[in-house]
């Protein structure tokens, strides 16, 4: 079978046909490498072959060259620079020759395989004249296809190469990019390709964009792409304007005052659907960045700092103007509008809300007058678009200011939850989840509480979107009445009174086959909320749900066997994960006074796991169960380990399974932390396979963190007893701290970060372990080490607080362990002096650990 043939087959609608060819392809591209390139590029470059097949050369020449794992970009980048200098040549000049195609498809698919070229090349100092030769097809005036396959190749390298790659050559590739997007431009696919590959060269520009002249010019032509007669090329404008907003907003008070509030209140009102969903855009990302920029503002004044960058009050500057516009939007509802199609009254919705946060009290005298006149309208549109105003402006403006117009609202909100309309009653309910949520003390026991639960329950028999935000706000009503003051003191709950009939309900609501809009599984977080936020009051109604979902249990592993199909397994698996959660809770609350049903609970759980089989989500639930009951039965949890150690192993060694690992490296710690130094007997079997698990070239390198602070739960369990894993332990512990990151590497930075603080709880756990006993010394060693990675993690500005408490409790654990002066001269050192005595914007927390360890320092060196 030839090449073309091949290509054309994995396109097929014949899945078998499809995947015979797919793995032809493979194995052509593990046995012959360049030969499977030069037949690939040699098929995009064939202008008497099908375009189809053309376009799938070209998508699988750009697939052998770019992945979205880390692991497989670094094998394909290996594989392409271990190629001879000719065969590249060969495959560039083919990718190259394809972009001036005269179909216009070949020419954007050879614009991702030049791209896919150059971020592999160009990091790596190779191909530095393909920007040159990009710029030379950009002036080629008599060949509209070949400049705008061109744009879009400049725009796909900017999107894939770091900034500082391209610096060199930034401003030939933006005069060549706004060159293509003015609006002197006759073609409008060249304006498109120009306005997109702005887009992606943004963050290349900062230097031209602090040049006041050449920002004017940027601008200019943004704006007035925004007025140019093709839809895509406005589209693509506005989504400039809403980045350059993102990256340059300090710059933008001259632009938003000349031409930027015209253009964008202009664009919301645009009768084409995706101008205005741009230009909605456009605020809510002002009213994003200026709530932040309050909250920083706030922050600073605390600490007597200037903000780093001005507020600009953009947003309630133009209060006056958008707003009308965003409420007449929220009107536009479609009456079939799928629940995840974005459309522009949602946008509108959303930008509301923002708007809120960012000008707090002042959104309420533009919203309250579009609100009363419309709520009891006849039109469907404007009662739930009055609704939909009103519950967006919850967050933001100051509760005092609000709670008179909640406490006027609430009693027409719980009377709508009975509205003609399905669209209404979903917003309804949405609003009082937004007002238990966030208001929650603005609803008065003795006069709402009663009619909203009244409400809510009639709601969970109405239509799945209904049910699914009145189990919101039913869950956000126990959450927050939960935390107040009265309940408390009072260790009790205004709902108290309505938990039994309320969990109930939810409870048939639970009781059905499907979970259309995921209702079922609000229905079951619902009660879990209800369980996590009982008071003393309420246990014995814990304690049904408890039986309840137990005896659910049991009957779905006894219809197992009647499962007929994926939906229906899938079914079986999403309801498991619901009853574990529920009973992780339960076990939670109910502690100690589990014990009765403790045996029910974990043969339950262990018929669970063998049913599960290689399900992980169910099998990682599962877990949690087993290690909420570890918690809760502590040393009453021995009789059932050696029942439950055969299901562990096999998830510890599933490598591949990242998630299912980590919860159940977790459960040893449950394990040792709820038996103690009776756990010491199984000290031996969890350490082999932990270590075993650092080994693995296959387990996220994340899992592994896991495993290091695992140690530590061990070691604090076992005790002295640990001895015989303190070497091995040590080693692998200095090892890992030893590494350094690259600064540019961001990832890697995050996960020195996130390994030095897992190292750091492991040495607490050790240290603590050998605290006060007869073989303290065998720690005296390690205690250099211990401090370098301490000073190391001090050192670093961008610490979390956590990593920060933790090293300072290590320097306050070592000087009480050993308190003698055995580690006097390193507890003198300069730089642990300046840490404990430093002074800065510090929590509460932190400076609590410091005092402690101060005193301890003092102590041990006398």
């Amino acid at each position: 079978m030839n090449a073309s043939e091949l290509l054309a087959n994995t396109l097929s609608a014949d899945q078998h046909t499809r995947e015979d060819a797919t793995q032809k392809l493979e194995n052509a591209s593990r046995e012959n490498y360049p030969a499977y390139m030069l037949m690939l590029a040699g098929e995009l470059t064939n202008e008497s072959s099908q375009p189809h097949v053309r376009n799938a050369a070209g998508l699988a020449l750009k697939n052998a060259l770019t992945a979205r794992e880390n692991a497989r970009q670094v094998e394909n980048t290996t594989r392409w620079l271990a190629l001879d200098h000719d065969t590249r040549n060969k495959l560039k000049q083919a990718a190259l020759m394809a972009l001036g195609s005269p179909a216009p498809k070949i020419g954007t698919v050879a614009a991702q395989v030049v791209a896919a070229i150059a971020t592999v090349e160009l990091p790596n100092g190779q191909w530095n004249e393909v920007i040159g030769i990009l710029l030379e097809f950009v002036n080629n005036q008599a060949n509209t296809g070949l400049r705008v396959a061109t744009l879009q190749a400049i725009g796909f390298i900017c999107e894939s190469i770091k900034p500082e790659i391209l610096a060199a050559r930034s401003n030939e590739i933006l005069t060549a990019v706004i060159h293509g997007a003015r609006k002197e431009e006759p073609s409008p696919e060249v304006q498109l390709a120009a306005i997109t590959a702005l887009l992606n060269s943004l963050e290349f520009v900062r230097d031209n964009f602090e040049r006041e002249g050449e920002r004017n010019y940027i601008m200019q032509v943004v704006c007035e792409a925004t007025q140019n007669s093709s839809v895509p090329v406005q589209v693509g404008a506005f989504e400039c304007l809403v980045k350059i907003m993102t990256l340059y907003y300090d710059k933008m008070a001259f632009y938003m005052e000349r031409a930027l509030f015209g253009l964008t209140v202009m664009g919301m009102k645009h009768s084409e659907e995706a101008i205005a969903l741009q230009a909605i855009e456009f605020w809510s990302t002002v009213c994003e960045i200026e709530a932040d920029l309050q909250w920083e503002a706030q922050e600073a004044q605390e600490y007597g700092e200037v903000p780093e960058t001005e507020n600009k009050f953009f947003a309630k500057i133009a209060l006056p103007e958008i707003c009308p516009v965003i409420l007449e939007l929220l009107t536009k509802q479609e009456e079939d509008a799928d629940e995840d199609e974005w459309n522009v009254s949602m946008a509108a919705g959303t930008c509301l809300g923002l708007l809120a946060t960012a000008v707090a009290d002042a959104i309420v005298p533009m919203v309250i007058p579009f609100i009363e006149g419309n709520i009891r309208s006849p039109d469907w549109h404007f009662r739930e678009a009055a609704v939909m105003a009103f519950g967006s402006i919850l967050d933001g403006p100051d509760p005092q200011v609000l709670t008179p117009l909640v406490n006027q609202a609430l009693p027409i909100l719980i009377d709508m939850m009975t509205d003609s309309n399905l669209h209404v009653k979903d917003t309804v309910a949405w609003t009082l989840g937004r007002i238990c949520d966030l208001l929650v003390t603005t609803i008065q026991p003795d006069v709402h509480l009663h009619p909203l639960v009244t409400a809510l329950v009639n709601g969970l028999s109405d239509n799945p979107r209904i049910i699914t935000n009145s189990c919101w706000a039913l869950m956000n009503l126990a959450d927050q009445l939960s935390y107040t003051e009265e309940a408390q003191a009072a260790n009790t709950s205004p709902l108290s009174p309505y938990y039994a009939g309320i969990v109930q309900s939810l409870l048939r609501t639970t009781e059905t086959a499907t979970n259309e809009g995921n209702y079922r599984t609000a229905a079951y977080e619902a009660i879990t909320s209800f369980v996590t936020h009982s008071f003393p009051d309420t246990i014995p109604v814990v304690q049904e749900v408890a039986v309840t979902i137990l005896q659910r249990m049991e009957h779905l592993l006894q219809v197992q066997n009647q499962i007929v199909g994926v939906d229906d397994r899938n079914n079986w698996n999403d309801l498991m994960s619901n009853f574990c959660g529920v009973l992780t809770a339960v076990i939670r609350k109910l502690n100690e006074g589990i014990q009765p049903l403790a045996d029910r609970i974990m043969t339950t759980v262990l018929n669970l796991i063998q049913s599960a089989g290689k399900t992980s989500t169910v099998l990682e639930d599962a877990f949690l169960v087993v290690g909420a009951l570890t918690a809760a039965l502590e040393h009453n949890f021995a009789p059932y380990i050696n029942a439950f150690l055969p299901f562990l192993y096999p998830a510890l060694k599933a490598h591949e399974d990242a998630q299912l690992c980590t919860v159940a490296i977790g459960i040893i710690g449950d394990i040792s932390r709820a038996l103690g130094e009776q756990s010491a007997q199984y000290a031996n079997a969890f350490m082999s396979v932990l270590l075993e698990n650092l080994q693995s070239e296959v387990l996220n390198r994340n899992v592994k963190i896991t495993i290091l602070s695992c140690f530590g739960d061990i070691a604090l369990a076992i005790g002295t007893q640990f001895e015989p894993y303190l070497s091995t332990t040590m080693g692998v512990l200095r090892q890992a701290g030893a590494i350094q990151p690259n600064p540019l590497d961001v990832d890697l930075v995050d996960y020195v970060a996130q390994l030095r603080e897992g190292i750091l709880e492991a040495y607490t756990g050790i240290v603590t372990g050998f605290k006060n006993t007869e073989k303290v010394s065998l720690l005296l060693p390690y205690v250099p080490e211990i401090l370098e990675l301490v000073q190391r993690c001090l050192a670093d500005s961008s610490k979390s607080d956590s990593v920060h408490k933790a090293c300072l409790g290590i320097i306050g654990d070592l000087a009480e362990t050993f308190p003698n002066g055995q580690i006097k001269d390193l507890l003198l050192a300069e730089w642990i002096a300046a840490e404990l005595r430093s002074k800065g914007r510090y929590s509460s927390e932190i400076r609590k650990t410091m005092r402690w360890a101060r005193e301890a320092v003092r102590q041990a060196t006398q």
